[in-house]
């Protein structure tokens, strides 16, 4: 699913970003509510960033990436944790491109996350490639989702992977 999202633009950074567990709903600009064999998954586009929101009978999970005031906890490369009952990994890699591969790899991941039935992807005004874009997926016992967070003013792109375990 693609949407543009209708907000002022705030300009915030790739190095802005702040990683947390366990944080309650944020308000939302965009939400894609999705059923994954026992799984719910809600994908939500922050207005400076993302929350993903998994329940199943293993137990819930709430992992929110985002330009949180405050927040001191910087956007981690690796974490792997145990929640209760699931296994949660996650991985974050930044990467700072050209113009032109930048607009190209932009438009490519949209049209990806865009296309896809478990997919969620939120324009921001101003520029074509001002974007974040979720997508989850069910595999047996774990639950995988992958994020996008685009900022053009820097030419990068902040990409996220998650995989929880025990989520049957």
């Amino acid at each position: 699913m693609l949407t543009t999202i209708n907000t002022t633009f705030t300009d915030t950074r790739a190095d802005d970003l702040a990683w947390a567990l366990g944080r309650e709903p944020l308000p939302s600009l965009a939400t894609l509510d999705l059923e994954l064999t026992g799984a719910r998954v809600e994908l939500r586009v922050l207005g400076a960033s993302h929350q993903v929101l998994l329940e199943s009978r293993g137990g819930t999970c709430s992992e929110t990436v985002a330009c949180l005031p405050g927040s001191r906890t910087p956007l981690p490369l690796g974490v792997s944790k145990r929640l209760g009952n699931f296994d949660y990994e996650f991985a974050a890699h930044v990467e700072t491109l050209s113009p032109g591969s930048f607009a190209g790899r932009a438009q490519e991941l949209l049209a990806l996350v865009a296309d896809h039935p478990h997919g969620l992807a939120a324009m921001f005004p101003g520029d074509p490639n001002a974007f974040t874009a979720l997508l989850a997926q069910r595999r047996g016992a774990q639950i995988h989702w992958r994020t996008w967070h685009a900022y053009p003013q820097e030419l990068c792109l902040v990409a996220t992977r998650t995989r929880v375990t025990g989520a049957a």
